[in-house]
């Protein structure tokens, strides 16, 4: 059988600039690595394909002719890949189509009842290897659909959602892949190719706001580590990329497991090998030989969710008073020649104006290295949500289009979301400011970091200054945001969108601030 499996164009809109990050979706990645040999599947990210979506595809699809069409979404992705189905059908209308991914996975009965339902044929819930492989098997009727865990199918027009399967065994998944199956290529940070491989799943933190465990559940497994050698070894010899994206949850949760990693690593002696990971303060704070280890290894950057300088905030998500270990795990990670990206998020409940500059200021004041700013984004099921619909404080509670960071889809206890909306542009050009690199960043790029400083920046900043002084702020505001409401929207799909809509962004949502 030939299959296609197929990840979204939709690019997180605060992340530099929609062309100087396209990494590879792992998530097709591993599901088709994981379909039995004898059926032929090809990968198709359209996040390299952004600007001629619906021509790329005819041509693929044609030529290809699958039976079955797997297609990935997040929450926030899912109105596109209502409308690539809707593209898909009108290409291949006896084509299959599987939907998989965190929207799936959290709202499949939601999908089931909605008027688009009828597009869809399967759900892969969760973890998508085993239940897409036995997928694909029963559709040559070697397997049954009504006892395969984790999926959702319709017969006779009724959908049927089967119990969820265990998680899968990480020691006995292949490969992902990453040849020429993968049909798409020029994955790349800023200049660097890149790609992207995981070392464990799951997280065993408290944070409501996230809605990992609704994959995972509340648990935290580790690949072998000859599994993770050999996917380095593929990386690095085959792609001949040395620049990592290491997906993983929270991969530092086991310290020794992490040490042992590393020291496999070290032993393999890769050469000019760069990882970039994610991780929690704690674990950073309370283990420097981890964080040293790391550093030997080849780990050059860090995600640390920091999140909040209020201790009232992070208790409401969560968190913790995890100040303390902010200041600290950066400071160790500095100390080992590693650099951090700071992850704040707004429009908690207790946030007014004072609060989103405060925040800001802290993120300088911890010098991390760069920024990662998002909104609170009231994903489905997630604990966080329904304490906030139960406090009034949701605004939009259903256009998932929205839920990708940067739009306010709540308001606080002391602010409209209109409000919060401009408050978290306005403190991030006045409070955070223009980057300046921190004394770690200038010692680790000199020749770079000068050429931003004394260059690039004085120049685009000249300009910039210049428009306000004609301009004011809330003009550049409005162009700012008119340019990030464009960025996720496909002319060549608009046609296709479910019926109602006429555009990504619909009439009355525009995600504008105040006007005055």
């Amino acid at each position: 059988m030939k299959v296609v499996l197929l990840s979204m164009p939709d690019v997180v809109p605060i992340i530099i600039h929609e062309m100087a990050i396209h990494m590879p979706n792992h998530g097709i990645a591993c599901v088709g690595g994981n379909i039995d040999e004898r059926h032929e599947v090809y990968l198709i990210d359209l996040v390299r394909k952004r600007n001629h979506i619906a021509a790329y595809l005819e041509k693929k699809l044609k030529r290809i002719d699958p039976a079955l069409i797997g297609l990935s979404a997040m929450t926030w992705q899912y109105p596109t890949c209502m409308a690539l189905i809707g593209l898909i059908k009108s290409i291949l209308p006896r084509a299959k189509i599987a939907v998989g991914g965190y929207h799936a996975t959290l709202m499949s009965e939601e999908m089931g009842d909605s008027p688009e339902a009828h597009t869809i044929d399967f759900m892969v819930r969760g973890e998508g290897e085993e239940t897409f492989r036995r997928l694909v098997n029963a559709l040559e009727e070697t397997d049954r659909l009504d006892s395969i865990p984790s999926l959702s199918y319709k017969q006779d027009g009724r959908w049927f959602h089967n119990p969820p399967g265990d998680l899968c065994d990480l020691s006995r998944l292949k490969l992902p892949i990453r040849d020429r199956r993968r049909l798409t290529s020029g994955y790349h940070v800023m200049y660097s190719k890149v790609e992207v491989m995981e070392t464990s799943r799951g997280c065993t933190r408290n944070c409501n706001f996230c809605s990992i465990r609704h994959m995972y559940g509340r648990s935290y497994r580790t690949y072998p580590i000859e599994r993770i050698l050999a996917d380095l070894d593929e990386i690095y010899y085959r792609k001949k990329t040395r620049f990592v994206f290491i997906i993983d949850d929270n991969m530092v949760l086991n310290p020794k497991w992490v040490t042992e990693v590393c020291d496999a690593i070290i032993s393999r002696k890769y050469r000019k090998l760069r990882f970039v990971v994610q991780a929690d303060c704690v674990s950073m704070a309370q283990n420097e030989a981890m964080v040293e280890k790391m550093a030997q290894a080849g780990f050059r950057t860090v995600f640390l969710g920091i999140e909040s300088v209020s201790r009232d905030n992070l208790r409401t998500i969560g968190k913790g008073n995890i100040v303390p270990e902010a200041k600290r795990a950066i400071e160790i990670c500095h100390r080992h020649g590693i650099m951090v990206i700071g992850g704040l998020i707004f429009g908690l409940p207790d946030d007014d104006e004072e609060a989103v500059r405060e925040n800001y200021q802290y993120l300088n004041d911890l010098e991390a290295d760069a920024s990662y700013c998002q909104m609170l984004s009231p994903f489905p099921k997630t604990p966080i949500r329904d304490y906030l619909i139960s406090e009034g404080l949701v605004s939009n509670p259903d256009r998932y289009e929205r839920y990708n960071g940067m739009w306010a889809n709540v308001r606080t206890r002391h602010m409209e979301n209109e409000q919060l909306q401009y408050a978290f542009w306005y403190y991030r050009q006045t409070a955070l400011g223009w980057w300046t690199p921190s004394p770690f960043a200038r010692s680790q790029g000199w020749l770079w970091t000068a050429a931003w400083m004394y260059l690039v920046k004085p120049v685009m900043k000249f300009f910039i200054d210049g428009q306000l002084r004609r301009t004011g702020w809330q003009e550049r505001y409005r162009r700012e945001i008119e340019r990030l409401e464009g960025m996720n929207r496909f002319a060549d799909l608009e046609r296709f969108l479910p019926e109602g809509k006429t555009a990504v962004f619909g009439e009355g949502d525009t995600g504008r601030g105040p006007s005055s």
